[in-house]
């Protein structure tokens, strides 16, 4: 059984029932059908507090328990974030993306064996490198 990543893209999509593209609406059905689990990182978190604080989105509600009350749906789960994960995400092979947070949930994908849903360029492209595993949303 597959478990996947949800960048922080695929989550604001998620959460704002913004349909996502082929394979990866298909993948992430299958998955939770299945038993799968569909997991975000803490940084997550951060990065959609950012784009608050900065207004590139509005959310209802206070981004804490916005992050929070999405994290409690079925099947969505917080992805550990141990120290490991964090020193891996600054020595990542190839030519990972230069964004911290990026490299943090490629590591954490890494790490646990998860396929990172992601439309972010740059992570589509160390993909390509075979670094990661994604499946584009």
């Amino acid at each position: 059984m597959t478990d996947y990543l949800l960048d922080t893209c695929a989550v604001i999509w998620t959460a704002h029932n913004d349909p996502l593209r082929e394979p990866a609406a298909s993948e992430l059905q299958d998955a939770y059908r299945r038993g799968g689990r569909l997991f975000v990182s803490p940084i997550t978190a951060w990065e959609i507090a950012m784009l608050v604080a900065k207004g590139k989105i509005a959310l209802a509600l206070d981004t804490g328990l916005w992050f929070e009350r999405f994290c409690a749906l079925p099947s969505v789960t917080l992805a550990a974030m141990p120290v490991s994960v964090l020193v891996a995400s600054t020595t990542l092979p190839g030519t990972p993306p230069h964004d911290p947070a990026d490299r943090i949930i490629i590591a954490t994908a890494r790490a646990f064996g998860y396929v990172l849903a992601t439309r972010d360029a740059e992570i589509l492209e160390y993909a390509g490198q075979g670094h990661a595993r994604v499946v584009e949303c």
